[in-house]
Formats: structure tokens, C-alpha cells, sequence
């Protein structure tokens, strides 16, 4: 397969930044998730109004951010997403999850040991109180059922389609190539997204996935307002979202890399691994 151009630089300023001094610093990288409190994320259930956190679906528990049905008498379609504040167009997404406990009562069967991040998503604020999913590219968690084969990092497009080999790429969902991950490990998943031009999924470090030109489009997403599915438009930005789908799941990472910024070398701010400039974000 032919590498995309983005991508390749992106490698090579890893390589040469390793025997610089603007090499890449743990402070480098944006704690999504502070480890203590739910402050810089917005919650959205479908059924229910925004930031309404119904049964505590989302909170912290040891350290981790999970996501629990223990409050549900039965799922009935509440699927939910906690969406980070921020908008990003050109990063890296690290995250780290596991898949523990029992199925909510209620769960559809496809959606046992489901999970997923939501990348270049509309905002919370822009969902309608009845949406089921986000408008966004779905980075999908499944974890092993105990038999066969069952990958991990895979895409789902809800209200979205990408392209594949420079095909446009209709059907919702298309595995990776990651192997399966069965019972309550941690798994360490990380998402290239540059922009509208290329979006690469890997697991442990593996490339498993990649498309090409993310854009609105499709269907597999209900009760969305028609202003917001504008289908053609490329997706250049947007928010990242963590489900709830009705199996529990933990989180203990969720950090990201800008990969957007001030690329003069005379700025204090200046990185010399950004990929995209933005001569705005410049601080002398």
C-alpha cells in the first residue's frame, strides 16, 4: 500500500526529534481525562437531555473513568457518549480499556464486549435528545467472546463514510486486522487523525487499519437534526467521544499529542513534530 505523504513525515519527525532537544516530552501530551472528576467532558444520553448523567453511566471509580449499568433495570436503547470539550483536527489518540463484568439487561447481542471512541464527532450540544450515535468515525472496541475470532480498532460510520484504496467506502463497519483480546485485559489503542486526509487505527503498537477522506454521509444514525448531516462535507475536525453501549468498560488512558501548532522555530511554543501549522497559536 502506498503511504500516504502525512503519514510518512509524521514517522520521520519521530525519528529525528529522538536526537533533539525538541523531542517528544510526557508533558507533551493532553490529559483528556484528569483522573478525578468528569469537569471537562459533556455527557449525552439518547432519551435523555444533555448532561443528564442517567444512572451514573459515566464516572470514576479507583482512578479509572468506567462506564456501569448497575442503576438500569433494563438498556432500552440508551446508548450514551461522553464527549471531551475540546475539538482536535490533527492528533494522536491514545487509550487504554478493558472490557469487564456482565452485559446490561436489555443489551442488543451485537453490542456485548462493544465499545468505541468517536472521532471527528458532531458536539453533544448538536445532538437531538432521541439521537442514538454521534455523526463521527467510529474507532470500535470489541473484545473476544472466549471462541473464534473477533478483532479489535475496527471502523464503524455512523452518518459518515470514508474511502478505502481511493474507493468510496459505503457498508457501516469493516474489521481490523488486530487480534482478538479476550477476557479483562487492558488494551493499548492508538489513533492517527490528520485532518480529512488519513486515519490510521493500532493496536499494541501494530497498524491495523487505515482510510483516507472522512466525510458526513450514509446512514446507521437516527433522530439526527438535518442540519447538522450535511452528507458530502468532509471532515476536517471534531469532538472524541467514549460510549456506553450497554457493556461495562474502564478506562485508565486517555491522552492525546496535538499535532497542530506553531511550526516557527522562533516561537517559545514551537514543536517541531506538528504536522499542520497554525501561525495563530504562535506565542514569542
Amino acid at each position: 500500500m502506498k503511504l500516504n505523504p502525512y503519514f510518512t513525515l509524521f514517522i520521520l519527525l519521530f525519528a529525528f526529534s529522538c536526537s533533539t532537544d525538541k523531542k517528544i516530552e510526557e508533558k507533551d501530551w493532553i490529559q483528556l481525562w484528569n483522573g478525578k472528576d468528569l469537569n471537562d467532558w459533556d455527557i449525552k444520553i439518547a432519551k435523555h437531555e444533555l448532561n443528564d448523567n442517567f444512572g451514573n453511566t459515566f464516572r470514576i471509580d479507583s482512578g479509572k473513568l468506567v462506564v456501569r449499568y448497575d442503576q438500569y433495570d433494563s438498556f432500552r436503547y440508551q446508548y450514551g457518549h461522553i464527549f471531551h470539550k475540546k475539538k482536535f483536527s490533527y492528533y494522536l489518540l491514545a487509550v487504554e480499556y478493558r472490557f469487564v463484568g456482565e452485559q446490561a439487561t436489555g443489551g442488543e447481542g451485537w453490542a456485548t464486549r462493544n465499545s468505541g471512541a468517536m472521532l471527528h464527532s458532531q458536539s453533544a450540544q448538536s445532538m437531538t435528545r432521541d439521537q442514538d450515535f454521534p455523526i463521527s468515525v467510529e474507532a470500535q472496541f470489541l473484545g473476544g467472546l472466549g471462541t473464534g475470532e473477533r478483532p479489535t480498532a475496527n471502523l464503524c460510520t455512523p452518518g459518515t463514510e470514508v474511502h478505502m484504496a481511493d474507493t468510496l467506502f459505503t457498508p457501516h463497519c469493516i474489521n481490523s486486522r488486530s487480534k482478538t483480546y479476550n477476557g479483562d485485559q487492558w488494551v493499548h489503542v492508538e489513533f492517527l487523525v490528520l485532518g480529512d486526509s488519513l486515519i490510521r487505527h493500532m493496536v499494541e503498537g501494530d497498524t491495523v487499519l487505515e482510510y483516507t477522506k472522512p466525510q458526513i454521509g450514509g446512514g446507521v444514525v437516527h433522530n439526527f437534526d438535518p442540519a447538522v448531516k450535511l452528507d458530502g462535507t468532509p471532515l476536517t475536525e471534531g469532538y472524541i467521544s467514549l460510549q456506553s453501549e450497554s457493556h461495562p468498560i474502564e478506562f485508565r488512558k486517555v491522552e492525546l499529542l496535538e499535532l497542530k501548532g506553531c511550526k516557527d522555530p522562533k516561537a517559545k511554543n514551537y514543536k517541531s513534530y506538528y504536522i499542520k501549522s497554525d501561525k495563530s497559536a504562535c506565542a514569542y
